[in-house]
Parts: structure tokens; sequence; C-alpha cells
């Protein structure tokens, strides 16, 4: 009998054709992903999976946490041989004309789809948190400003409009918004936030996610999550939140993003949390994100991310770990340069040391999203419709990215964010005559007006010799184009930090001779330790920066009427200089047309309608604190020291005054499963237009886990014309009062509740209590639930 070899396994080609079923645009995008998944090699999956940072290196100022400690050279042309999945901020790594940006941006794709075997473009992502951070962009204000402003049909506009701009020169995603809940003032990334309120980052930020969306661009939820809970308000320190933290406070606005908004990406915090860093936690982002919400997009690594899993967290032994971590817990693109998806993960798979199907799933996701972009498709365009026709040597000019529109919209958000905070004296508006002494470190610097991740701050700092690129008026240069008519002398008094105080007697001289003085005082924005505000510029406590606070001392001194001006990135204690003050105005980096939009409020051109968004404390110390308190958080007579606010969250006056009547009577007993409207009338009582924003919170008097005292859960702003009123209804939900019970999940507990409407959270500003009862029994809610209270506000009702 003849003996015969057993047949040997037929080995896998180790070059599969790149051609077929996955170029067919008529397929659906899951067949086209599967077939082109199976066509591709380990490195050309891994290469999928990872960006390069073109222009960026390890010398210099970074503008990412380490880079200067985690930038490898790269070899572009080796990396684009296997299909390079990602291009790093190919407009926001350094001052670049938006034509020859453009232009650049599409000469590079045609390399990589001519260099890799398939032919697919790198998806291109770019920073646009205040404003695509691109030089010549526009500058809007910082997301704190937004929340300031309770306006989202605002930001989604605005959001509309930046991912217009990013899309046409050929963007395709958005690194924005930041949804983190402010936990802590002193925490140097507050002014990218939007709030200390769920409700309020939750609304807000879902509206900008709509906007970025509807132009196309992916939107980035960030920092999921938690990173804003960090201990001692430091950049990248533990986060020690317990669950019900995290459930109640913290997750609601990423959930409303995802469910309500269709963000099409999420990126991983760098916090860890009870020890588990966001990166390597599959409960966080595979387990909640993706089974419980059912999210369906890509998690994006926050720059250098997974290397930090070796570096920082040490819970990784080397670069092929880290990413075998990532992958697990479900991150799918490394950024912003290949560290740990590269070689090493290819690597590593070859030997079994990281499942082949962990980077098979996460390219999955990618391929599918490019698709979604039509990047896999044969009739793409070469080049962006911005460029056609425009000849190679004649790009630069050819791009606007801060047009008349942009502009327009950037002053309007900016008018509507800035907040009244007092106006005990009404010295304001000023009459625009006579002698104003203008004083203070920001009151003549384009860049007070901007965050930390404005282009001009963030990277133009870098450039000092690179233009602006884009008009900042100062707020000295608007309050002189303001009042022509008077006399209009500025002194600059002290720096923003520092201990230089030789030049106060100048200023404080200038203040006693004119006849109203405007201390423009605040942050510088700035990046890692370049600033007093932004990120990685955490603060010591919340007095003002410098010699700020003695400066404004010596100027209350001169019996002079002072009117304060903020420009910040947070807020900061005031004390018992705020009794002093004629009056005092708050803006949060409010952008490019910051300058002219504060001086239409100081003048009355403006009537301001910004409401906090988060508190003004009274004491530089006894941080964190938040509105967000139970009981034990309030003042009481087993501490000395009282936490309230000089100013609460939602507080805000304006120039003229308001009225409010409660509406119909609504039920006194709701079942836990009902829903009801709830309605106030508004009137405007004074002699000229403005807005009332009317805040809806809850108070729930016993609840079988310490709730806060009250919480918001629903707003809507009322522009009235004088005389005018309008009525303003909100549908009611108990889902909106829904809490993480004793046994760990969230629930509508029947019993008690006040729905306050008010002009701020504290209860002495409420105007109109609802008392009801919920009845039934106790209902289990989960991401389904409902989480918008809906608002109606009805035509405006004949004048009296």
């Amino acid at each position: 009998m003849a003996i015969h070899p057993a047949p040997q396994p037929r080995q896998a080609d180790p070059h599969p054709p790149a051609d077929g079923p996955w170029r067919d645009p008529s397929l659906s995008p899951e067949e086209r992903v599967a077939d082109l998944v199976s066509r591709m090699t380990p490195q050309e999956k891994a290469a999928q999976l990872y960006g390069i940072w073109v222009g960026a290196d390890a010398e210099g100022g970074g503008v990412a946490p380490h880079q200067n400690d985690m930038v490898d050279p790269v070899d572009f042309e080796d990396l684009t041989r296997r299909g390079l999945g990602q291009l790093t901020r190919p407009f926001g790594t350094a001052p670049v004309d938006p034509g020859v940006g453009a232009l650049s941006l599409a000469t590079a794709q045609a390399r990589i789809v001519e260099a890799g075997r398939f032919g697919i473009p790198a998806l291109a992502h770019e920073e646009c948190l205040a404003g695509f951070t691109a030089w010549g962009a526009t500058a809007y204000p910082v997301p704190l400003a937004w929340g300031a402003a309770w306006d989202p049909e605002l930001v989604a506009e605005m959001a509309r409009r930046i991912g217009d701009d990013m899309r046409s020169v050929g963007v395709h995603q958005g690194l924005a918004p930041v949804l983190d809940v402010v936990r802590d003032l002193r925490w140097g990334r507050v002014e990218e936030t939007i709030g200390e309120d769920p409700y309020l980052v939750a609304t807000i930020g879902t509206a900008y996610v709509r906007g970025l969306e509807s132009a196309g661009i992916v939107a980035t939820l960030k920092h999921f999550a938690g990173y804003s809970a960090s201990a001692g308000a430091r950049n990248l320190a533990p986060v020690r939140a317990g669950a019900r933290e995290m459930a109640d406070v913290i997750l609601p606005p990423f959930e409303m993003a995802v469910r309500e908004g269709g963000a099409r990406s999420v990126m991983h915090s760098y916090a860890e949390i009870d020890g588990v860093p966001a990166a390597a936690d599959p409960s966080l982002l595979t387990g909640l994100l993706r089974d419980t919400w059912g999210f369906s997009g890509t998690v994006v690594a926050d720059y250098f991310g997974i290397g930090f899993l070796e570096t920082l967290h040490k819970v990784a032994g080397n670069r092929a770990d880290a990413a075998r971590l990532a992958l697990t817990a479900g991150v799918d693109v490394e950024l912003p340069t290949v560290r740990s998806y590269g070689d090493e993960l290819v690597a590593a798979v070859r030997d079994g040391l990281v499942a082949g199907e962990l980077v098979d799933r996460a390219l999955h996701r990618v391929l599918l999203q490019k698709c979604e972009l039509g990047l896999l498709d044969p009739d793409r365009p070469a080049v962006p419709a911005v460029l056609d026709g425009v000849e190679p040597g004649r790009a630069r000019g050819s791009v606007d990215l801060d047009p008349p529109g942009n502009r327009a919209l950037a002053r309007l958000l900016a008018e509507r964010s800035c907040v009244l905070l007092a106006n005990p004296e009404d010295a304001l508006p000023l009459s625009g005559a006579g002698r104003i002494a203008v004083v203070g470190p920001r009151a003549d610097d384009p860049l007070a007006m901007l965050g930390c991740y404005s282009f001009p701050s963030h990277v133009g700092v870098m450039h000092p010799d690179a233009p602006m690129g884009i008009d900042v008026p100062t707020l000295l240069e608007s309050l002189r184009e303001e009042f022509p008519g008077a006399e209009v002398d500025h002194a600059q008094g002290c720096e923003v930090d520092g201990t230089d105080d030789s030049r106060i007697a100048e200023a404080t001289a200038l203040a006693a001779g004119a006849d109203v003085c405007v201390a423009v005082l605040g942050d510088r924005a700035g990046l890692f330790g370049r600033g007093t505000s932004g990120e990685g510029c955490d603060a010591a406590d919340l007095a003002l920066p410098g010699l700020q606070g003695e400066l404004l001392d010596a100027l209350l001194a001169t019996g002079t009427r002072v009117v304060l001006v903020l420009l910040t990135g947070r807020t900061y204690a005031l004390g018992g200089r705020a009794e002093r003050l004629a009056g005092c105005v708050q803006a949060f980096f409010p952008g490019e047309e910051g300058g002219p939009a504060l001086a239409g409020v100081l003048s009355g051109r403006v009537n301001p309608s910004g409401r906090l968004p988060l508190g003004v404390p009274r004491g530089p110390g006894g941080q964190p604190w938040t509105y967000l308190q139970p009981p034990l958080g309030l003042v009481n007579g087993v501490s000395n020291l009282d936490p309230t606010p000089l100013y609460p969250f939602g507080h805000g006056l304006s120039y003229t005054s308001f009225a409010w009547a409660p509406g119909a009577d609504v039920p006194a007993e709701l079942p836990t499963d009902g829903e009801t409207d709830l309605g106030i009338t508004v009137r405007n009582t004074g002699d000229r237009a403005g807005a009332e924003v009317v805040q809806l919170y809850a108070h729930d008097p016993v609840a079988q886990t310490t709730r806060p005292d009250a919480r918001l859960i629903g707003y809507a702003r009322v522009a009235l014309a004088a005389g005018e009123s309008r009525q303003v209804s909100f549908r009611f939900h108990p889902d909106l009062v829904s809490f993480t019970g004793t046994g760990g999940r969230r629930i509508v507990e029947p019993g008690d509740l006040e729905l306050r409407f008010a002009t701020s959270s504290d209860v002495a500003d409420v105007r109109h209590t609802v008392r009801l009862r919920l009845t039934g029994p106790e209902r289990t809610v989960d991401h389904r639930r409902r989480m918008v209270c809906d608002t109606t506000i009805d035509p405006p009702l004949a004048r009296k």
C-alpha cells in the first residue's frame, strides 16, 4: 500500500488581490468592509489604526502632553506604502495659509492613495473646540461662553459653520466637543468645558454635535470619562469619583450626545478611575458605551493615551502590551502618531500575544466610518471643491475661513454670553462721555479674547514672527470706537501674572483723574504652564492671578467708580471687593468679536442676557465646590468654612426687568411614568428689549440616597420686547428626576417633589414653585429614558 504524505494546510496569500466587491458602492457598507478586511495583510490592517503627525517633533514647546517625550521619527513614504489610516492636524500644527494647506493636504492624500495597495485616503482630523484650529479661521467664544449663553440653537449653528469650513478644505473629523462637567474650578481646562451642571453641558454639547455632524464632520466626544473630576484639580491626576457621581453627573452628557446627537466618535480620557485607566477599561469603552448605549462609531485615543498606559499609568510592560490593553478595552485608533499600533502590534499578533480578532474588530469600525465618509468610493473627488479651478501656484489666499457671516455669528454668541454679575450703582450702561480710564493687563491684548485651543493661543504663540491671521479687536480699541466722544486712556497696571508692581501707581493715578474706571482683568490662555488658564495650567487657588487683586484694590481706593470686566477661563473669588464695585461683567474668552461685544454691553447697545454656567466663589479657598451639593455640602454649623458662592450658578442681570406669573394649575399627583406640562408667563416690565433665561430646577425633599438641594432639569431663553409677554411651557416627565438608588440602578422614586422656576440655582431666586407627588411603583430606567425637558415658547402676547 502506498503511503502518501499528509495534506498540508493551504498557505494564505500574503498579498491577496486588492480589487474586489469592496469597491462597489451599490453594496452595503458591511459587505464592502468585510470583503476589504479579508484582502488586507497584517501590516495593512494595523496601518489603518494609527495616524502620523507631520510637522510635530520632539523640539520646542508642545501642544500635547509629553509631546517632546512621545514623538518618534516616522518615515512618511514607508508608512504610506502600507496604506496610512489617519492624518493628524494638517492645519493645526503650524501657521499655514488655508488655501496652501488645503492643497498640501490634497497632495498628501494623493501620495497616500497612489502608494497604498488599496488606494484608500487617510482620515484627517483637527481640533475645533472654539472654531477650526487653523491659521486664519474664525475664533469663536470658548465652550464656557456657550454655557453662559444658554442658547443651544445658536451653538448648533456655530458648529455647522465650523464643520462647513473644515469639510471645505478636506478635513473629516473634529476633536470636539468637551463634555466634561466641572467639578473643581481650579482645574486648568475649565475654559474648555460648558459648565458645572450635567443638563446644561448635555444639551449645549449635544447641540454642538448635531451642528458639526450636519456638516459631514465626525464629531468626537471628549474626554470619556471622569477627566474633570481629577484629585486636587491637577491635569491627568487620578479620579476618585464614586459610582453615583459617575452615573448621575459625569456620564449623562456623553449619553445624550450619543443617543440624541448622533456623535460618531468618542475619545477616551487620560483619567484613571479607582485605579483603572480609561484607555484600558473594557467595562467603560465596550460594556457601557457600545453594549449598553449602542454606540457604533470609533473610539480614538487621546494624544499618546495608549503610550501612557506604559509610561505614566504603569499598567503595561511595553508598547505591544499597551496595544493589547487598549484594543481589548475598545480603543480603535491610536493618535496622534504611531507608537503602539505599528510594527510592535503586528509582531505581537504574529507571536500570539495579541488576538488578531481585536485588530479586525477595530479595523472593521474604522473602515465602516471611512465608507460612510465616501473614502472607499472610486469616484471621490481628488481635491476639495474649494480648490476647483485654482492653479497650484495660486492657492494662497484662495480660501477664506473667516468670512463676514462667521464673524457676525461669533459676535452674536459673544454678546449673548456676557454676564452682568452686578450693577449696584446703575453705573452701567456707561454714559459714553467724559474721561474713561481703561486699566488692566487684559485691556489691550488681542489674546485676552482667546482660549487655549484657538489657533493664535494654541500654536501661534510658538511662531511669534507669523501674523495672527485674524482681526481680534481689543477691548480698549473697541471702547474707543464705541465712545468716540469720550476721552479713553489706558494703563496696564501689571502683568497677568508675575510680581512686578512698578506700574500700579501709574494706573491708579490715571483712574483717580477719570470719571469712571474700567478695570479689565483676567487670564492668559496657554498650555502646560504657559498660561493661567488652559490645559496643564491648573490653579493653586481661586485668587485673581498675579498682582491683579492688588491692582484692583488700588483702583477701588481712588474713590473713582470702578467697573470690573473679567476675561477669564474660570471664575475667580472676588470676596469683599465685589461690594465696592460700581459694576461687574464676566466674559469667558469671548472670541475674535469679544471686544466689540463687551463694548456693546458696557455702552448699553447690547442688553446683557448671559447667565453663569458655574458659580463665582466668595473666597479663593474651600474648593472643590459646585452647586450640586447634598445637604451636608451646604453651609452648616459643623464647619467654619462657608462654601456659599458669591454669585450662584445661573445668575445674571439685565438692563431691563422681568415679571413672572405661573401658568395653569398642575395636578397634585403624577404617576412615576406620567408626564405633565408646567407653564410660566414672563413679561418684560422695562423700557427696552431683553432676554430672560427661565430655569427649572428639581428639589427632592426626601430620597433613598442624598440628593442635591436643587438640580437643573430644563431651561428656556426668552427674548422679549419692552412690555411684551410670552408663555413658556415645559413638558415634565419623571425620568428627568431619576437618580442612582441604593441598589445601584437608576430609578424614578415615588414621593414628593418641588419643581422650581428660578432665575438661578439659589433658593432665594425662585419665582414660582410647583409641588407634586409622584405615585405608583418605583421604576427602573436606563439609557432609553427621557433625557430632555421639551420647551415651547408661545408667540408674544399683547403688550401691556
